[in-house]
């Protein structure tokens, strides 16, 4: 879905596209008038931009017209267990909706709204960061893996992926992930739904924290963008990796994988993959 100021919005079809998604990109206004492509979707994807050009903070208007007009959709849409990833200004909104973290294992979703328990602050050292940085899938923690990140883990168990590969592009303002309290944050770490994780101090996150999933392991929300690292060469040292990966041989991209894992759970779990919002 988009909106104005969304701005990658092309990168993040082409990802589905290439996982092999026939995908719909509908801007807002139009699903506010019929939300029903969302219940139609098998995966559901926030892209990053600057939605209403951050007005107020970032992706504050985007959240609140949502839920003011297709909240009970989302909200079904996760208790059905429908994948869904935002990224970058697209987890900012999820978070303010209260998709992310979530409910509690073992807990429904309720018939409400949900109040937010985690942000995207301003980054500790208050200044737009536009760099690549390395990442890594958290596994220090139990419960739900998240099917996003699982490719990635894999990827680092066989080889295919090291620090000098394993790497995703930020850019963003408000990127420090925060919780409510440290009750919040224990919770997190307990239930398994800290997915992805910086592998150096980048904006003051805690914990280092890049990325989280809901308890399900199938709502996934990132501040680095995955959709921008499809092609090996885009990586910012890509003439001196391997000849094979030049060449085009070899392992997926670390970012193509995120979604290649992700359809990969859709298809098993029976649904067809046949339309994205």
């Amino acid at each position: 879905m988009r909106t104005a100021g969304t701005n990658c919005d092309a990168e993040l079809v082409r990802a589905f596209t290439l996982a092999g998604c026939a995908v719909d990109l509908l801007h807002v206004d139009r699903l506010a008038a019929d939300p029903t492509p969302i219940d139609r979707a098998d995966v559901i994807g926030f892209p990053g931009g600057f939605s209403y050009g951050d007005d107020i903070a970032s992706g504050r208007i985007l959240a609140a017209r949502l839920r003011e007009t297709v909240w009970g959709n989302l909200r079904d849409s996760a208790a059905r267990g429908t994948p869904m990833i935002g990224i970058c200004n697209g987890f900012q909104v999820m978070v303010q909706l209260g998709l992310l973290p979530g409910p509690e294992k073992g807990d429904s979703w309720g018939s409400g709204r949900i109040e937010p328990t985690v942000a995207l602050a301003a980054n500790a050292g208050g200044r737009f960061i536009d760099r690549w940085v390395g990442v890594a899938p958290a596994s220090d923690s139990g419960g739900a893996s998240c099917i996003w990140t699982s490719g990635l883990a894999d990827g680092l168990a066989s080889g295919a992926y090291n620090e000098t590969t394993m790497m995703l592009p930020i850019a963003h303002g408000e990127g420090r992930f925060v919780a409510k309290d440290d009750a919040v944050l224990s919770s997190l770490e307990s239930g398994g739904r800290i997915a992805l994780r910086y592998t150096e101090p980048v904006n003051g996150s805690a914990g280092d924290i890049a990325g989280i999933c809901d308890a399900s392991g199938r709502i996934f929300g990132l501040m680095p963008h995955p959709e921008r690292y499809l092609d090996w060469n885009r990586h910012p040292a890509w003439t001196r990796l391997e000849g094979s990966v030049r060449g085009g041989e070899g392992p997926m991209t670390p970012g193509r994988v995120l979604f290649e894992s992700a359809l990969r759970a859709v298809v098993g779990s029976g649904a067809a993959v046949s339309q994205g919002a």
